[in-house]
């Protein structure tokens, strides 16, 4: 298949699937305290082991990289320099204009969620953005906190980029990125008084591990803000996703580079078997269902289809995905979590 047979295909897919009355999950808004140990079985993503080609850590973190790689840059020139969704008022009507400031939202309404803005005198002053894309929760994060801000990718791509916005946006004293395994962070021990994980969590072969790390970095009373996609939780009766839910998930894993999933409640867990505190999560899936929408509909314009066709063939592969994420939203599969807590002081 040649490549303007590959994304005429992509084209065709998007413009196909796309309906601005696409039946999202009813919103769960009140966010859930956890007071109570959930049940111990865990999903399947928990207890995997590395016997296939995505939970083998060097392939998965070389196609990862790879493909930020290839399409960061048009991502940034669509949507600007935060590279996660935005955050709407269920059922909201929005215009292509509100779409970055949604973005923005996200943030402010994760920051909220967390309690960070309850004393002011307790503010980050060091931060960890764990999964930084470009650096634009980094930047954001450091001016309004006054803070040092330290952000890890695998893309050396990404990584160059968020350092030459960060120098030029008077940043460079303040912010800074690497590459860097999520899953072995260069850092010791309490070095951080926030940890923030912008949707990279769906990328982490092994969640256990990768929550063990946010909390090692974590200093004393440090605020620990996962935001992350996740499989529905699952019924007291069941013991695995069904077929088809296993089947959608994986084609997206496929697409993405992503390992297998896991649940909100699964997060939970590695959080309370790490003695953490005040863990909170809740299902933030109606307030980003304008997002996809948007991101089709992005792609249908002549610069979004030019850069598409000029990205390459991981990028138009994910692109293809889109379908794929739009379904397993409306068939209340995927989760869009926030999961945060506290480190013990």
């Amino acid at each position: 298949m040649t490549m303007g047979t590959t994304t005429a295909t992509a084209y065709s897919t998007w413009l196909f699937y796309y309906s601005p009355t696409c039946n999202f999950p009813s919103p769960r808004l009140a966010p859930r305290r956890i007071t109570l140990r959930s049940r111990s079985r865990t999903s399947t993503c928990l207890s995997a082991k590395a016997t296939s080609w995505q939970m083998e850590s060097g392939i998965l973190q070389k196609g990862i990289a790879e493909f930020y790689d290839e399409s960061s840059g048009i991502w940034e020139d669509i949507w600007g320099d935060h590279m996660h969704h935005g955050f709407y008022e269920p059922d909201s009507s929005v215009s292509v204009s509100d779409h970055r400031a949604a973005q923005i939202r996200m943030i402010e309404e994760a920051l909220r969620f967390a309690a960070v803005y309850e004393d002011p005198t307790k503010w980050p002053k060091t931060i960890v953005d764990v999964g930084c894309g470009i650096g634009g929760s980094s930047r954001y994060l450091a001016r309004k906190f006054g803070a040092k801000s330290i952000g890890i990718t695998l893309s050396p791509v990404q990584a160059a980029r968020a350092n030459a916005l960060s120098a030029a946006q008077g940043l460079a004293d303040k912010v800074s990125f690497q590459v860097a395994d999520a899953l072995n962070q260069p850092f010791p021990d309490g070095k951080f008084d926030l940890v923030w994980s912008m949707e990279s969590g769906e990328h982490m072969p092994d969640k256990a591990k990768f929550v063990g790390e946010l909390a090692r970095v974590a200093a004393p009373g440090a605020t620990i803000i996962i935001v992350t996609w996740c499989h529905r939780d699952l019924d007291p009766t069941e013991e695995s996703l069904k077929p088809w839910e296993e089947n959608l998930l994986k084609k997206i894993c496929d697409s993405y580079y992503l390992p297998a999933w896991c649940s909100t409640a699964d997060y939970v867990r590695l959080l309370e078997s790490l003695s953490l505190q005040d863990i909170k999560s809740a299902d933030w899936s109606p307030y980003v269902a304008s997002f996809w929408p948007a991101v089709i509909r992005s792609a249908l314009t002549w610069k979004g289809f030019t850069s598409l066709l000029r990205s390459g063939l991981k990028t138009i592969k994910g692109a293809l995905a889109m379908p794929l994420m739009i379904e397993g939203y409306k068939k209340d599969l995927i989760k869009f979590a926030i999961i945060t807590c506290r480190k013990p002081k």
